[in-house]
């Protein structure tokens, strides 16, 4: 089994704080002619232990694919957090786990990193505990944005907010939301103007009701410009039922049963409800002009 770096954390939304951990465990590895590897838990561990659930930025099947496609470590351990990895000791945690089970000859972590049984694990633990066992360690500093320390928890609260421009700066990336496309209701069919549907996981976050300029990827890797609407489409729908619902310009196909990623950009306008289908339209055609014109001025993809 080839000897690993590995990166140690929960990895939400893999911001720029976790670019950081990531950036350093690549270099490491190269460095050292290893496998740069992230181990990560499937749930956070505070909704194990608390019993409450919590919001997330992404699925965990969104963290990996970040990871993978923003920094190139395709070996991401994702593993349960179950009834072992709960009660077993910091110190075990590093020395059977890392190291045994996963052949860690290098470790990475945050400088606000817990673990372990009742978080006992700590950044200064770790690190001594690694020069004992002989191990490389590093802990990467906090990392900040216009004077804000970049967190999941920060960003977590601006997608709710809707502000999804100063949320992507503080990502790196724009917010990205996967699923696979379900049928709808096929109104925007009737108007000329067919969607994708989507139903974000549980306790995934979505952004604020609104509509957005958005990015939306297929599964062979091609990417249109699409106006989506989050939230109950109240002009056309009960009121209630959350949805994601992409029109993706100028693409005409089928897309059910499909997985697709959607990357939010801007917040183009708040949701609400329209008289007629033709008012409907009419403001649909206005958005998704926005939405070019967006686009035109920053040509995807681009830098943060």
């Amino acid at each position: 089994m080839k000897q690993k770096v590995i990166a140690l954390g929960f990895f939400d939304g893999v911001h720029l704080g976790h670019a950081a951990l990531l950036q350093k465990t690549v270099e490491e590895a190269k460095r050292r002619g290893c496998t740069p590897a992230v181990f990560t838990f499937d749930r956070p561990p505070k909704e194990v232990v608390t019993g409450v659930p919590c919001p997330l930025i992404n699925s965990p099947e969104d963290r990996r694919e970040l990871v993978r496609r923003l920094y190139g470590i395709q070996d991401v351990i994702m593993v349960p957090f179950d009834q072992e990895m709960m009660t077993t000791s910091w110190e075990d945690f590093v020395t059977k786990i890392l190291v045994g089970r996963y052949h860690a000859v290098h470790l990475v972590a945050g400088h606000d990193h817990h673990f372990g049984h009742k978080n006992q694990g700590s950044p200064e633990l770790l690190v001594k505990k690694c020069a004992e066992l002989g191990l490389g360690c590093d802990i990467i500093p906090k990392v900040e944005v216009a004077g804000i320390t970049v967190s999941s928890t920060y960003i977590r609260q601006l997608v709710e907010l809707g502000q999804i421009e100063r949320a992507n700066r503080f990502l790196g990336h724009p917010h990205t939301l996967s699923q696979v496309v379900r049928h709808g209701r096929r109104i925007g069919h009737t108007i000329g103007i067919p969607t994708v549907n989507l139903v974000a996981p549980p306790h995934v976050l979505v952004p604020s009701h609104g509509v957005y300029a958005t990015m939306v990827t297929l599964s062979d890797g091609t990417s249109y410009a699409a106006v989506t609407n989050v939230g109950t489409r109240p002009t056309v729908n009960n009121g209630t039922d959350i949805t994601v619902e992409a029109w993706l310009l100028d693409f005409d196909g089928d897309l059910y049963g499909q997985t697709v990623r959607v990357e939010f950009f801007r917040h183009l306008r708040d949701e609400v409800r329209f008289d007629s289908l033709d008012a409907l339209k009419t403001q649909i055609q206005s958005d998704a002009q926005a939405t070019r014109d967006f686009f035109a001025q920053h040509p995807y993809p681009f830098i943060f």
